[in-house]
């Protein structure tokens, strides 16, 4: 029987409803749910094409464990969790605690489940080794939050319902559809602002596919905190801030007037390549225009100074009038009472707060718990006391996704054992001693705790599975209960959370996603709050009696940054030393070798490294290319299509050239992701943006450096962005082109 069921996407943050067609317990298609209060019948490709990934030939569906000779084995489940055990609590006797890490991706954060269930289990374990995708992308958000509000998941989001002028720097929102913001429709959303008079400013070294829809200011890559410090210089200098409101809500307003004193426009502009002239109308634009806000995401966080960049974003619409007002940059409500106590508790509890543990390599600092993910090789490979012996990767494929891939790959194969939960065989788990299928976001339910403060139109949803796993697949926090008891013997606290799951398991109150879920809707805006509050949501309503989501609040509400704020004075912190000493690292440094700088892109049919196997996003043909500017390409001898080198200080890619006005001279954009090798089980991904070099494109992150003293100091992010790298032709091109001239030239008059 055919049937139509409401759910939502689960790829990126705008979480856009969707209706899913199953017939016979099989996932048939996917298109976008007209009655979504927000999505409105919008959803991008990728979305659509999930059917294909959920049905992929190529994806795993049983048990696999890697053979003596390298290849993989269907196993039973019973014999892959035994092993699995058994081996676990070996590494435990050898190595303790300190022995066992975990990694996990993006695509994590999107499931309930696994994110609460990881963090649990590694924190009563005690390891420090818990890496994320989080250090390649949003960590510093974090920790820039931790030393401005002291409450490291606080996160401004521009109010994009209200805005009239709104500056985005180093974001792309039409292709990303927003990052650490959950705005669907947000292109519409954009054009609604130019609509109503307002402007759009896309700040960016590339005129993207939201630059050019609006406003394009080019930048050098990796100076956003230069223009930044000159925005605040011409506030403060024009006595454009209201000095007063500043003082009542911030403190260390003196030691940031005397820091910007040190970067007027006019010696930025060496640096960004903006006119002075133009700074200084955007500075009084932010201050003078009533509903205003600048916002930043990817390219302000992969610099040398992602953290201070950030914070330096926050300062800026604290300045200018426009942080916790409508239109401006607000903070979104969970609506949970007692919340900023709660964040307060958890950080002096646990390992939660900003540098509770720093890593054993590089003395890096983690951020909500997690390690930087560029050092996990040297973890793995650096003996002595808490060196990293058993892996658990989950939704994850680090070996294309941090820098240095190579020098990962390599180092895997050391562990004594290393586990995959995917959906996919791909370059990571190619190395894995186990590899576990994992359920698509179709094939279990879900209420998305992290974004829940980052809509800009306050809202909740919550999905039933529409189909039942495919295959044996299991969703992680299942997997996640086996280890618990697996260990339950040798780590007390693991075996105290056994001994709990087991009783309640016994009663049937069993603890699972949305039992923990059902607790936060009712506890949070529109919620029941247990009885109290009648016709509130509960979880079980959300799903049964608003499918296609509930819309919970007129907009976001002004004055939350006091109650949002965890220092016992409640002011935001402008002069934390830390931030301070991460203004040596603004200034570019010119290497006549490297002139050009690196950036990435997002491509709107990609998402990192794990959607390249769905025919539908591959139509069309694609080809993996670097993005240069005409002028570059003509000083380099390089055409359209010609396989170039691309060389950094510490790595290099081969792979051919697209020439385009659509990006600032100087600049080359690579998009991140690629670098299929045909070590994964994916059959297209390997096939993917094939080229004369061979299938799969390249990994970008080749050119990037994973010593610990290249990365970011207070995130550990790794430096992504403005990396110094030279462009030329690959040497048989060369000397293909010197031989026509040759030939031309040696012919008849």
């Amino acid at each position: 029987m055919r049937q139509e069921k409401v759910t939502y996407c689960r790829i990126c943050e705008p979480l856009c409803g969707m209706i899913a067609t199953v017939e016979n317990d099989e996932l048939i298609s996917l298109r976008p749910d007209k009655q979504h209060p927000l999505s409105k019948g919008f959803a991008c490709p990728k979305g659509i094409a999930f059917t294909e990934i959920v049905n992929d030939p190529d994806r795993g569906l049983h048990p696999l464990r890697c053979t003596a000779d390298g290849g993989f084995e269907q196993v039973s489940w019973d014999t892959a969790l035994a092993d699995i055990g058994e081996r676990l609590r070996g590494v435990h006797r050898r190595h303790g605690s300190a022995g066992i890490g975990w990694y996990f991706g993006n695509p994590a954060t999107f499931s309930t489940g696994h994110t609460l269930w990881t963090a649990t289990f590694m924190n009563l374990l005690g390891s420090p080794h818990v890496y994320s995708a989080g250090s390649q992308d949003v960590n510093n958000r974090f920790v820039a939050s931790h030393f401005l509000y002291g409450n490291p998941v606080a996160a401004p989001i521009p109010d994009i319902n209200r805005v009239d002028l709104l500056v985005i720097m180093g974001a792309n929102p039409v292709v990303s559809h927003g990052s650490v913001m959950s705005s669907p429709r947000i292109r519409e959303g954009l054009n609604a602002i130019t609509a109503r008079g307002g402007r759009v400013l896309v700040v960016d070294p590339r005129h993207t596919e939201t630059a050019r829809e609006h406003e394009w200011l080019p930048i050098v890559p990796d100076t956003d905190a230069l223009l930044l410090l000159s925005l605040l210089y011409v506030m403060f200098e024009e006595k454009l801030a209201d000095d007063t409101r500043l003082r009542q809500r911030a403190v260390g307003l003196d030691t940031l007037k005397r820091i910007v004193g040190e970067y007027p426009p006019e010696q930025t502009a060496t640096s960004t390549d903006i006119d002075p002239d133009t700074v200084r109308a955007l500075a009084r634009s932010l201050v003078h225009t009533e509903r205003a806000a600048v916002y930043g995401r990817i390219g302000t966080s992969l610099g040398r100074a992602g953290t201070l960049t950030t914070a330096l974003l926050d300062m800026v619409n604290l300045v200018a009038g426009n942080l916790d007002v409508v239109g401006g940059s607000m903070f979104g409500d969970l609506g949970i009472p007692g919340q900023r106590f709660g964040v307060a508790a958890l950080q002096r509890v646990s390992r939660f707060a900003w540098s509770g543990r720093r890593s054993r390599v590089g003395d890096l600092p983690q951020v909500l718990g997690t390690a930087p993910a560029s050092v996990m090789a040297k973890e793995i490979t650096t003996p002595g006391r808490g060196q990293l012996r058993a892996l658990f990767v989950s939704a994850g494929n680090p070996v294309l996704s941090v820098p240095n891939g190579t020098e990962l790959a390599d180092a895997l194969d050391d562990l004594d054992l290393l586990v995959s939960l995917d959906i996919y065989r791909n370059e990571t788990n190619a190395h894995a001693d186990y590899i576990l299928p994992a359920t698509t976001m179709y094939e279990r339910g879900d209420f998305l705790l992290p974004f829940q403060a980052l809509f800009t139109t306050p809202f909740k949803q919550a999905t039933d599975p529409v189909i039942a796993p495919r295959g044996e697949a299991r969703e992680e926090w299942t997997v996640i209960n086996e280890l618990v008891g697996a260990l339950s013997r040798q780590v007390p606290m693991l075996g105290a959370l056994h001994a709990m799951n087991t009783m309640a398991t016994r009663v049937g109150r069993a603890w699972d996603p949305e039992r923990l879920s059902d607790v936060v809707v009712r506890m949070g805006l529109g919620g029941n709050r247990f009885g109290l509050r009648r016709g509130g949501l509960t979880y079980r309503r959300l799903v049964r009696d608003e499918p296609h989501g509930v819309v919970v609040g007129d907009g976001l509400m002004p004055g939350r940054l006091r109650d949002t704020i965890t220092h016992r004075d409640r002011k935001v912190r402008l002069d934390a030393p830390e931030l301070v000493a991460e203004l040596d690292r603004v200034a570019t440094a010119a290497d006549p070798r490297l002139p050009l700088r690196l950036i990435g892109m997002r491509e709107i049919r990609s998402e990192n490294s794990w959607q390249h196997n769905a025919p539908m996003l591959l139509r069309g043909g694609r080809e993996h290319a670097a993005r240069l500017h005409p002028d570059d390409a003509e000083t380099r001898g390089i055409g359209e299509g010609d396989l170039v080198v691309v060389r950094s200080a510490h790595g290099q890619v081969e792979l051919p050239a697209t020439i385009t006005d659509d990006i600032k001279p100087g600049v080359v954009a690579i998009p991140h992701g690629w670098g299929h090798n045909g070590s994964g089980g994916w059959t297209r991904a390997n096939a993917a943006a094939a080229n004369d070099l061979g299938s799969g494109g390249v990994n970008v992150n080749a050119l990037i450096s994973s010593d610990p003293d290249d990365l970011e100091r207070l995130a550990g992010m790794a430096n992504m962005t403005g990396v110094p790298i030279e462009v030329s032709l690959l040497a048989g091109e060369r000397d293909e082109r010197q031989s026509i001239a040759h030939s031309a030239g040696s012919g008849p008059s």
